[in-house]
This record gives C-alpha cells, structure tokens and sequence, in this order.
C-alpha cells in the first residue's frame, strides 16, 4: 500500500508539473519536456491532456489506492508502447527523441509491474 502511494506522489508530482506545462505553454514543453525532439504542436497538449488525467487520478488513488490503480496498468501499457514503437526505433535509426522521457518510462516500466496491485484485481 505504502509503494502504491509513492508511485501516486510521483504521478502528481512529475505528470501534474508536466501536464501543467504541455497544457498550457507547449512551446516550452517541446524544449524542456521533449527535449526539442518534436515541434511544438496540439499533439503535446492532447498528452498533456492525458498526463493531467494521470496526475488527478492519482490524486484520488492517494484515498483509494486499490480502486484507483486500474490507472498504473494504463502507465505500463503506453509507455511500454510508446518505449517499443517510438524510442527503440529512434534510437536504431540515430533519430532525436527524448531521452530524458524515455528514461523514466524505462525505469516506470520496470518498476510498475511490482506496485501494480494484481492479486487484488482477481478477488
């Protein structure tokens, strides 16, 4: 229960001050966030849409954590796809990408499936 809520604090922490920025001044989001890899375009507000729903979401799961960790499952699937189709094959292809981003998906996608609650969900 304890690392669930440490993965919740983090979300908030590190989804919530990147939505904030993607949502509302993306141009500063492709240079910090993306690492100028990508233009700054409405696609980086829309995941910045999609962070501020994690980091809400994670808000709640600190008084829910079992409930609310449905939300970890959705982190460990799109990154890992994000990490499979988008920076492996930047990385093969020496094409920019963010680094920075592709290492805390690395890290996230690792540690998720240790937090992730699995046994409850089948009760």
């Amino acid at each position: 229960m304890i690392a669930l809520k440490i993965v919740y604090i983090a979300n908030i922490i590190v989804a919530g001050w990147i939505s904030i920025t993607s949502v509302f001044n993306p141009n500063k989001s492709a240079l910090t966030v993306f690492q100028n890899a990508y233009q700054p375009t409405e696609v980086i507000r829309l995941v910045g849409c999609l962070w501020l729903a994690i980091a809400i979401l994670s808000i709640l799961g600190l008084w829910r954590p079992i409930s609310f960790s449905p939300i970890l499952l959705v982190q460990l699937i799109y990154k890992g796809t994000w990490l499979l189709v988008v920076a492996l094959p930047a990385i093969r292809n020496n094409q920019p990408y963010p680094t920075g981003m592709a290492l805390f998906f690395l890290i996230w996608v690792l540690v998720l499936p240790f937090i992730i609650p699995w046994t409850e969900w089948t009760k």
